[in-house]
C-alpha cells in the first residue's frame, strides 16, 4: 500500500499586506498633497518643489531602513527657516544648504549619533515648534489677505493691526480673507463629521471646496503659479557652492541639520507609540533622512523631515509596511506628471488657511499648562525658546533654548547642602554634601562667612560627590581669611 502524499504547502504571499498598504498610501497621498504645495508656497519657492520633496521622501527615504511607518516630506516646521534662507542667500543656495544638511545627517548616522538627539530637551523642541507656529500663523494671515508680510517674525506680529486696517479697506483683500477663513473653518469642522466622511482628509477637502467656491463665484483671488515640474527643478550650480565660505550660510546649514534631525527623530518616537510593529532604528533613520535630503539638495528642492501629521495618518489608515509610504511618493509623482495644471487652480489664501491650521497645531497649549503645574522650569524654557524665535530668528532662538536647558540641568545637578553644627563650645562643625559648583558658590560663601570669627571651624567635605575648581579656591580663600583673625586655622576634611 502506497503512503499518502502530503500536498506541498503553498509559499507565503510576497506582499501579504498589499491591500492595507495600498489603501493607506492613498490616504497619505491625499493628506500630503495640499501640505506639500502649501509649505512650498509659504517658504517662498515654486509649488512644484514641495511635490519634489514629497516624492523623494516616499521613493528614496521610504525605501530605506529606519522607521517602517514614518512618512517624510516638506514640513511646516522648517518653513520659517527656509523662507529666511531663500530671502537672504537666494534660491540657488537652498540646494547647497539642503545637500550639506543631508551629508551631515548621513555622517551623524554613520557615527551613531542619532540616539543622542533623543537627549535634547523636549521643552526646547516644543518651544521651537511653538515659535515656528506663531511665525507661520502671523505670516500666513498676510498671505490670506493677499498682502506682503514683513521679513522678521516680530514685525509680522506687530504689523498685524495695520494689515487688518488695510484689509478692511480693500474688497479684494476681504474676498481673499474670506477664502482663507472658510478653509480653516472647514478643516476644524471636518473632524466632527462621521467617520465615513472623514475618510477624505480635511485639508484636501477644504482646499477643493475653496477652489470650487472661487471658480463658481469668480472671486478676485490669487492662485498658485505653475511652471512645470522639470522647469522648477534647478540643481545648484558651481557659483552656489561658493557661498559655503560665508559663516552665515554655515550657521544656516547647522540650523537645518539640528532642527530637521531633531524633528524627524522626535516624530519617530511619537510614531512608535502609535503602533506595535518594529521599533525605529534611530541611526538608520537619521541616515535615511540624510539620503533623502542629499537627493533633494541635488534637485534644488525643499528640505525634508519626518512629518507627524502624515505618519499618524499612515498608521491610522492601517499601513503595515514601508510599502505605503513608497506608494504615496509614487502617487505624488503621477499627480505632478499628469495633472500639473490642477495646481494653478488652487487659491493662495486656501493654502494660507491650511498653514494657519498647521501652525496652530504646532503650539502645545495644553502642554504648557501641564508643564507650568508640574515643572515650571521646563515651561519657562519652552516659552523663552518660542519668544526668542519670534523676536530674533530660528537658529539663535534654538540656541537660547538649548543654553537655558543646559543651565537648568547644571543648576539642578549642583544641589549642595550645608549643615552647621554648633554645640556652644569647641569648634563649629560645617558639613558640605552633594555637588559643589560655581553655581552654588554665593550661597555657600554667605553661610560660611556668617559663622563667628572668634570660633574655630571644622569644614567637612567628605560628603561631596564633586567639588569644582572655583569652589575649591573659594573655600581655601575663605579658610585663610577666617584664620587670619587670630583664630585656630580652619580644619578641612578632604573629599572621599
Amino acid at each position: 500500500m502506497k503512503p499518502a502524499v502530503t500536498p506541498a504547502a503553498s509559499p507565503p504571499p510576497r506582499f501579504p499586506y498589499l491591500r492595507q498598504d495600498l489603501a493607506a498610501s492613498l490616504v497619505v497621498f491625499l493628506v500630503a498633497l495640499p501640505l506639500c504645495v502649501g509649505v512650498a508656497v509659504a517658504s517662498g519657492v515654486p509649488a512644484e518643489l514641495g511635490l519634489v520633496t514629497g516624492i523623494v521622501g516616499g521613493l528614496v527615504t521610504g525605501l530605506l531602513p529606519g522607521s517602517s511607518l514614518q512618512v517624510s516630506g516638506p514640513a511646516a516646521g522648517l518653513t520659517v527657516l527656509v523662507f529666511e534662507a531663500v530671502d537672504r542667500f537666494g534660491l540657488p543656495a537652498l540646494g547647497v544648504v539642503v545637500l550639506a544638511t543631508g551629508l551631515l545627517q548621513l555622517l551623524m548616522g554613520a557615527l551613531k549619533w542619532g540616539r543622542w538627539f533623543r537627549a535634547i530637551s523636549v521643552s526646547v523642541v516644543e518651544g521651537m515648534l511653538a515659535g515656528i507656529g506663531l511665525v507661520i500663523i502671523a505670516g500666513q494671515l498676510y498671505a490670506a489677505a493677499g498682502l506682503k508680510a514683513p521679513a522678521s517674525g516680530l514685525d509680522k506680529i506687530l504689523g498685524l493691526p495695520g494689515a487688518a486696517v488695510d484689509a478692511v479697506g480693500s474688497t479684494r483683500a476681504l474676498a481673499s480673507l474670506a477664502v482663507g477663513a472658510g478653509t480653516v473653518l472647514v478643516m476644524v469642522a471636518w473632524r466632527r463629521l462621521p467617520a465615513r466622511a472623514r475618510a477624505v482628509p480635511g485639508a484636501l477637502a477644504a482646499v477643493v471646496l475653496a477652489t470650487l467656491a472661487v471658480l463658481a463665484l469668480g472671486l478676485p483671488v490669487a492662485t498658485v503659479e505653475v511652471d512645470g515640474l522639470l522647469s522648477a527643478v534647478q540643481p545648484p550650480g558651481a557659483d552656489a557652492f561658493g557661498g559655503l565660505a560665508d559663516p552665515a550660510l554655515l550657521g544656516t546649514i547647522l540650523a537645518f541639520t539640528l532642527i530637521a534631525s531633531a524633528e524627524s527623530l522626535f516624530s519617530a518616537a511619537a510614531v512608535d507609540r502609535l503602533h506595535t510593529g518594529p521599533r525605529t532604528a534611530y541611526d538608520k533613520e537619521l541616515m535615511a533622512q540624510g539620503a533623502g535630503n542629499a537627493v533633494c539638495g541635488v534637485l534644488g528642492a525643499l528640505p525634508m523631515t519626518a512629518v507627524i501629521v502624515r505618519s499618524s495618518a499612515n498608521v491610522q489608515a492601517g499601513a503595515r509596511t514601508k510599502a505605503s509610504r513608497v506608494l504615496h511618493g509614487a502617487w505624488l509623482l503621477l499627480f505632478a506628471a499628469l495633472l500639473p495644471s490642477a495646481l494653478g487652480l488652487i487659491p493662495l489664501p486656501a493654502l494660507a488657511g491650511v498653514l494657519v491650521h498647521a501652525g496652530w497645531k504646532l503650539i502645545p497649549f495644553r502642554g504648557v499648562a501641564t508643564l507650568w503645574r508640574r515643572h515650571r522650569g521646563e515651561a519657562l524654557i519652552l516659552v523663552v525658546t518660542a519668544v526668542s524665535i519670534v523676536a530674533v530668528n530660528m537658529f539663535e532662538g534654538v540656541l537660547v533654548g538649548l543654553a537655558l536647558s543646559v543651565v537648568k540641568t547644571a543648576w539642578e545637578a549642583s544641589a549642595v547642602k550645608l549643615e552647621v553644627v554648633d554645640k556652644g563650645a569647641g569648634p563649629i562643625r560645617a558639613h558640605l554634601a552633594g555637588n559643589a559648583t560655581f553655581l552654588r558658590l554665593p550661597r555657600i560663601l554667605d553661610s560660611l562667612e556668617a559663622l563667628p570669627q572668634d570660633r574655630p571651624v571644622e569644614l567637612d567635605l567628605s560628603g561631596l560627590h564633586h567639588l569644582d575648581h572655583a569652589c575649591r579656591l573659594a573655600l581655601e580663600n575663605w579658610a585663610e581669611r577666617h584664620s587670619a583673625a587670630g583664630t585656630e586655622p580652619v580644619r578641612m576634611t578632604a573629599l572621599r
